[in-house]
């Protein structure tokens, strides 16, 4: 039985001034500097969907991290080397054709080697290659195969090292294959009860399966049986470091978050209920809405709370308040420790897997809007009315409609939420993004 791969990750390694950013930038095109309501991770991205002919991939950038060690450069470098490794499908490895073949180059390149990893050797800032055709030639004594000679700043030979670097995807990457369990990624920050609540999942009614080691990325897959139904969790704990170095855990904790996220159709945000839900969590929380993910928030350690008859009130504002960008989340307390309402977070999965999944007849979503823009006039704009001709449902994974209307700039974002408001108030659609596409058509259209 193959499994639902998720897009490939591809991340991007190389010294400092090589280029990473530049070249990060240039593949991401414009949407690197999209600023959407997402607090957070969108406004510091360091990891963007990327197509190339007919593949999509997760591209991630492992700059900006800074040592605390003496050996600033090596110690950086060995680190990123080492996220790339726990984290990709595939490593591009950027090497500078003005400074030449460094030492720290060639460490580098016996860590990547060792890994059994695919890496792509991209030599950057060749501009001209007859220029420089005998300095590229010199990075064939890394011994990771053939240097591609790129240019980021003046996008030359792109096309080349894409190429190169989707030839290591595996077939059928980045599609639903069909094991159609559902998957559930166990996300949040270190310490919250990630693996006390995988392994209390698992022991305390023995449903464990197979433990499969696993894939690419080193996460742990764990299947697991509950009510007669198959389950696969996505354990994010799984992925730990190899050295503990005092760097940037955040970027590191990021990184394998969107690796793991990928993968699953569900993530369990587990936060801590002695520490409340924090800017972190909305980072992690991010990531899950940015890649339109049904999202279930677990808050963990609720029996070491203190409570009176307001506390789960003012636990919830809270989490509305810090994760107003995902109204749409269940919001559970539990306690892994115990295994308080852990048979609700079996329902609550349950309930949110049919939520992503469910699909709604055209009539009755072209009823729902009727009604809603007779409620409520749609926007104009010097005397110009919007109009709502037609809705219908596309996909899901999450639920996405295509609304026709007269004129895409009239329809406002606050119109678009009051639309997928009536929606929800009908069909509920629990715990799951939903996306609208606003499209154009003529008057006299009759599609």
């Amino acid at each position: 039985m193959r499994k639902k791969t998720g897009r490939p990750i591809v991340a991007v390694v190389g010294r400092p001034n090589v280029g990473k950013s530049t070249l990060f930038n240039t593949l991401a095109g414009e949407r690197i500097s999209i600023v959407q309501d997402t607090p957070g991770i969108t406004r510091d991205r360091i990891y963007a969907d990327v197509t190339w002919l007919k593949y999509a991939f997760t591209m991630i950038d492992t700059g900006g991290i800074e040592p605390e060690s003496k050996d600033v450069l090596l110690s950086q470098m060995r680190e990123q080397a080492q996220i790339a490794i726990d984290t990709a499908d595939v490593i591009i490895f950027l090497v500078d054709v003005r400074s030449g073949l460094q030492d720290a180059d060639a460490q580098v390149a016996d860590l990547l080697r060792r890994s059994h990893k695919p890496v792509v050797l991209a030599v950057n800032k060749v501009d001209n290659f007859e220029k420089y055709e005998a300095d590229v030639y010199e990075f064939y004594n890394l011994g990771i195969g053939e240097p591609i000679p790129v240019s980021a700043q003046s996008k030359l030979g792109l096309g080349d090292l894409l190429d190169a670097v989707v030839a290591y995807f595996p077939e059928g990457a980045g599609e639903d294959t069909e094991d159609t369990r559902p998957r559930i990624a166990i996300i949040g920050k270190p310490n919250v009860g990630k693996s006390s609540l995988i392994n209390k999942l698992l022991g305390e009614d023995r449903l464990i399966v197979s433990d499969v080691a696993g894939t690419t990325r080193d996460a742990v897959d764990t299947d697991v049986t509950y009510n007669g139904k198959e389950y696969v969790f996505i354990d994010t704990a799984g992925l730990r470091r190899k050295n503990k170095v005092k760097e940037d855990l955040e970027h590191y904790m990021i990184l394998r978050t969107v690796a793991a996220v990928e993968r699953a159709d569900i993530a369990v945000l587990v936060i801590d209920a002695r520490e409340g839900v924090t800017e972190q969590d909305a980072k992690i929380a991010g990531i899950a809405h940015d890649r339109g993910k049904a999202v279930i928030i677990a808050v963990n350690k609720w029996d070491a709370v203190e409570k009176d008859d307001k506390t789960i009130y003012r636990f919830t504002e809270d989490i509305r308040q810090v994760l107003s960008f995902m109204p749409y989340a269940e919001i559970l307390f539990i306690s892994a420790l115990s295994g308080q309402r852990l048979p609700k977070l079996f329902e609550t999965i349950e309930a949110v897997s049919e939520s992503q999944n469910m699909r709604v007849g055209t009539g009755a979503l072209n009823e729902i809007m009727s009604e809603a823009v007779a409620m409520q006039q749609p926007p104009n704009d010097k005397g110009k009315i919007l109009r709502l001709y037609y809705i219908t449902q596309v996909a899901v994974k999450p639920p996405t409609f295509v609304i026709f209307v007269n004129d895409r700039e009239l329809m406002h974002f606050s119109y678009t939420r009051y639309i997928e408001n009536q929606v929800r108030k009908t069909f509920g659609f629990r715990g799951t993004p939903m996306k609208f596409i606003i499209r154009e058509r003529g008057e006299n259209d009759d599609q």
